[in-house]
This record gives C-alpha cells, sequence and structure tokens, in this order.
C-alpha cells in the first residue's frame, strides 16, 4: 500500500482502533472467564494474551482489511471442557497443535468453502448476532448482571438464560448504572449525529471513547456526592493489575510438551482447528459482506493466519483464537479501513494491561454497553429483516432460521440449520428447472417433449422422474438431450429404464442426442 494512502487512512484507522479495544477488553475478560480461568487454574490474562495476538499476529498476516481476531465466545465451552479435562498446560498443546493444523488446511486450499455459505445465513448471522448484544447489554446496562462479558450463549451454566437474566435485572435493578447507560447511550447517538454534520476535526474524535470517558466521570461524582448510586465490583471493568514483570510471570501458563502423547489432547486439537477455522470462515464471509468497498478477504491466507496466531498464542499460555464479528463490525461501524485498525487495537490491548490497568478498570460496564447497543443495532436493524421478508421465502426461510437457531444454541448450529434449509430451497428449485416440458398435440396425438438443461446432475433425477410419470398409456414422448453439455448415468440409467418399459404401457419414446458419447 503506497505511503501516503497508509496515511491518508490513519484518520479512520485509529479512532476505530480505539473503539475495537474498547469492544475488545471487557470481551477478552469474559471470555477467558467463561472459558473456566480462576476456577481451573489460570489466568483471566489469557484472554488478553490471545487479543493481543489477535490483534497484533494475524490482523498483520491477515489478507483482511476489517477483520478483527481474539478469543471467541464460540469456542469457551470447548475450552472449559477440555482444560478440565487434559489441564491447562496440556490443553495449550491442543492450541498449539490446532495452529498447525490450520495452517495446513490453508495450503489444502480448505479456506475455499468460505465462497459457498448463502448470502441469506451469512445476513442471518450477522442479524443474531446483533439481538444477541443488545440482549446482553440489557443486564449490564442495568447493572445487575452476574455474568462476564463475553457468555453469548442462550442457555448459562449459573441455571439462568438470556431472557431470565433481563427479567432479574429489571426486578434488582441499579439506578446508577441506568443513568450511566442511558446517558452515554443518548450521547453517542447525538455525537455521531453532531460529528458527521460538522464534520472536519470533530469526525476525527472518536465517540466511544468520548462515552466511556463520561460513564467513568458520571460514576466518579456518585462517589463524591451520591454514594448510593457507585458503580463497583464486577460492573466494572476488571483488568489484571502488575506491580512488577514478575507478577506478569506468575500469571503466565507454558504448555507442557510431556504429554505430545496423550491420545485426548490430539483429539482436542483436531477439535479447536475445525471449531476455530469454521468460525473463522463463516465471519470471514459476514465481515466482507459489511466491508463499505467489498473486498473479498483470501480464505486461505485467513486459515494460514489464524494457524500461526494460535501457535504463539499457545506458546505464550493464551486461549486459541479465530476471526470475531463483534470485534469486526465495531471495526466497520467506526470507519475503518484497513488492517492498521486492527493491529493498532492489539497493541492498545498490551499497553493497557502493562500501563493502565488502573485507569482502565475505573469504566463502568453499563458505558460499555452503551456502545455495543449501537453496533448491535446497525447489525439488526428492522430494514434488514423487510428487505429479506420482500426477496421471498427462498431468502427469508432460511435467514429467519438462522437468526432463531443461534439465538436459542450458538453459531455454528446455527449457520448448520440455516445452511441445510437453505440447501432445501436451492435443491427444490433445481428440481424444477432441470428441464423444459411441453405438451402439444399433433395429428390427435398427445406429444410430450422433455428439454433437458444445460447443466444436468443426479440432483435432477427426481424432477425428471416426476415429468415422465404424467405420461399416459398411448401417448408419445421426445426426451431432448441436445442442449446437454453431459448426461450422468443417474438421468441416462432412468431413462433406459423408462424406454424398456414403455412398450408395455403403448407410450411411444424417442430419444434425441441421447448417445453414449455424452454420458458419464
Amino acid at each position: 500500500m503506497p505511503n501516503n494512502s497508509f496515511i491518508e487512512n490513519l484518520k479512520n484507522d485509529l479512532p476505530a482502533g480505539l473503539v475495537v479495544f474498547l469492544v475488545a477488553l471487557p470481551l477478552c475478560l469474559g471470555i477467558a472467564s467463561a472459558s473456566g480461568a480462576g476456577d481451573l487454574g489460570f489466568s483471566l490474562f489469557s484472554g488478553i494474551i490471545a487479543g493481543v495476538v489477535g490483534g497484533i499476529i494475524v490482523g498483520f498476516l491477515s489478507g483482511s482489511y476489517i477483520g478483527a481476531s481474539g478469543p471467541a465466545a464460540g469456542l469457551a465451552i470447548i475450552v472449559f471442557t477440555s482444560v478440565h479435562d487434559l489441564g491447562y498446560s496440556t490443553f495449550l498443546v491442543a492450541v498449539i497443535l490446532a495452529g498447525f493444523i490450520q495452517i495446513l488446511l490453508g495450503f489444502l486450499k480448505a479456506g475455499s468453502i468460505a465462497y459457498y455459505f448463502p448470502n441469506s445465513v451469512v445476513k442471518g448471522m450477522l442479524a443474531s448476532i446483533g439481538i444477541i448484544l443488545i440482549l446482553k447489554q440489557i443486564p449490564h446496562a442495568l447493572g445487575i448482571d452476574k455474568d462476564q462479558e463475553g457468555d453469548l450463549t442462550f442457555f448459562q451454566s449459573d441455571g439462568q438464560n438470556t431472557l431470565s437474566e433481563i427479567a432479574n435485572a429489571l426486578d434488582l435493578f441499579s439506578p446508577g448504572a441506568i443513568i450511566i447507560s442511558v446517558t452515554c447511550l443518548l450521547f453517542i447517538i447525538l455525537w455521531d449525529r453532531f460529528s458527521k454534520a460538522k464534520g472536519g476535526l470533530l469526525k476525527l474524535v472518536p465517540g466511544a471513547l468520548l462515552t466511556v470517558v463520561l460513564g467513568s466521570l458520571i460514576n466518579e461524582i456518585y462517589m463524591v456526592y451520591f454514594p448510593n448510586l457507585v458503580i463497583s465490583g464486577n460492573h466494572l471493568v476488571s483488568i489484571p493489575v502488575f506491580d512488577s514483570f514478575d507478577d506478569i510471570k506468575t500469571n503466565l501458563v507454558f504448555p507442557d510438551w510431556s504429554s505430545i502423547g496423550n491420545k485426548s489432547m490430539w483429539f482436542t486439537a483436531v477439535t479447536i482447528a475445525i471449531v476455530a477455522s469454521l468460525a473463522t470462515l463463516m465471519c470471514l464471509e459476514a465481515t466482507d459482506k459489511i466491508d463499505p468497498k467489498k473486498r473479498i478477504t483470501p480464505a486461505n491466507r485467513e486459515l494460514k493466519a489464524q494457524g500461526v496466531g494460535n501457535i504463539i498464542s499457545g506458546l505464550l499460555g493464551g486461549l486459541p483464537i479465530t476471526q470475531v464479528i463483534v470485534r469486526s463490525s465495531a471495526n466497520v461501524d467506526s470507519g475503518g479501513m484497513t488492517k492498521t485498525s486492527t493491529i493498532f487495537h492489539g497493541f492498545l490491548l498490551l499497553i493497557s494491561v502493562l500501563f493502565a490497568p488502573l485507569l482502565l478498570n475505573k469504566i463502568p460496564l453499563s458505558a460499555l454497553s452503551a456502545i455495543l447497543f449501537v453496533i448491535g443495532y446497525k447489525l439488526a436493524k428492522v430494514s434488514i429483516f423487510k428487505e429479506l421478508y420482500s426477496r421471498g421465502k427462498e431468502q427469508f426461510i432460511p435467514f429467519i432460521c438462522t437468526v432463531i437457531t443461534i439465538l436459542f444454541t450458538d453459531l455454528l448450529i446455527g449457520i448448520g440449520i440455516g445452511f441445510l434449509v437453505a440447501i432445501y430451497f436451492i435443491l427444490r428449485r433445481n428440481v424444477e428447472t432441470d428441464h423444459i416440458q411441453i405438451s402439444e398435440e399433433t395429428e390427435g396425438k398427445h406429444i410430450h417433449r422433455i428439454i433437458l438443461s444445460e447443466e444436468v446432475s443426479f440432483l435432477n433425477k427426481g424432477g425428471l422422474q416426476n415429468a415422465l410419470r404424467h405420461v399416459k398409456a398411448g401417448e408419445e414422448v421426445i426426451i431432448d438431450g441436445s442442449k446437454a453439455v453431459n448426461i450422468p448415468f443417474d438421468i441416462f440409467d432412468l431413462v433406459k429404464e423408462f424406454e424398456s418399459t414403455s412398450g408395455e404401457k403403448g407410450i411411444t419414446i424417442f430419444l434425441k442426442d441421447f448417445d453414449r458419447q455424452k454420458v458419464g
């Protein structure tokens, strides 16, 4: 990229990177907590390590202009179960091996499967993430959520679910948190409109930064004048505080290479590689869809970059990494133009842990919820649902099935269900359009003319069989294969079987351009 272009984009990339950092910081800590940090003998610092590596290393190696990587909520259950069974040091070996497997998948060009995700399913994934962000932030905005940021599942480990958490928060809300969240939400909406209208230098000031400053200042005012409204404890950002380099070392866990022969560890490595790769490829496709410049990311290069990231994260004691749609959409929403923004957010994560933990630990989660409300709304606008509905059931039904399934299960299951529904409509359309059927009367004879389409496959067998079933005794049928590039054995055998029994039914059959040279 030319230097002048790099400098020109900095005015967009640096503010965007700051926003991604503010979104990523509590998510890194929350995902580490949901993965078992503390309870299973490893530190919340593991989430920060993964965030730093995902931002800097993967950001540098990736071919994505706007995708941001880090620890993913979708892997939290796998991490928790694996660490419980293997221990964290052995688990880290699995993360490293998963990285090597991802690099191998990249060289084998497995990333090409990303290009086959239906648009309706991808849009459903984006809309569902937006809805989940909004629902999950409501308790944080009300100040009574006991779950860490990053728990995006509907059914939670504490026996609650997304809706019951909201109900609990409505019953036991914190007035101080509500004041902060409402004030910050109004501020960020108004600032966005005001800065765009005025333009100039104001447009370069990120509203997200001003929002967290405003939220923190309000809480400081509470401490002086309204102590009963103060936000504290697990409703503030909670970065580990290190007094010395030795403190950092005590929070690091390194891989135990003596477990290299452990079969369970290898199974975990393959599982992480597959799940992380699928999650990355789905997010990659979704991120390209929301890129204002519609740039296409090389999927195989992304798998290699993610693989290197997981190797380094595992070596340093971090969680596994994927590309993450929440961070990526925050990047796009904030005007990020190149990979500089995601690399910058990685450096900010590193700097914040080393030099500014006490300052960042003053940020209320209710202030951050305002930022995530806005991001969630932009992913799940009502206009998106209207647009997909207007396109007909073939687009809307896979879309809405994806949304609902992700809301109540998880990302991979939701994508899988949506994909199957989309495939159903594709197959049904294929059956309906595999041939042209013309019925005509000639000299008192009823003639069926069946013209095969250019591309015929075994998927068209059902449609052709249905057409032949409507030919009655004494009628004539012409099967024309002249337009077909080739005729699969499934179709050829079906036609020959019909031909062998047509005489018994008094049906006259003519085959046009249906010779053996085309079969195969």
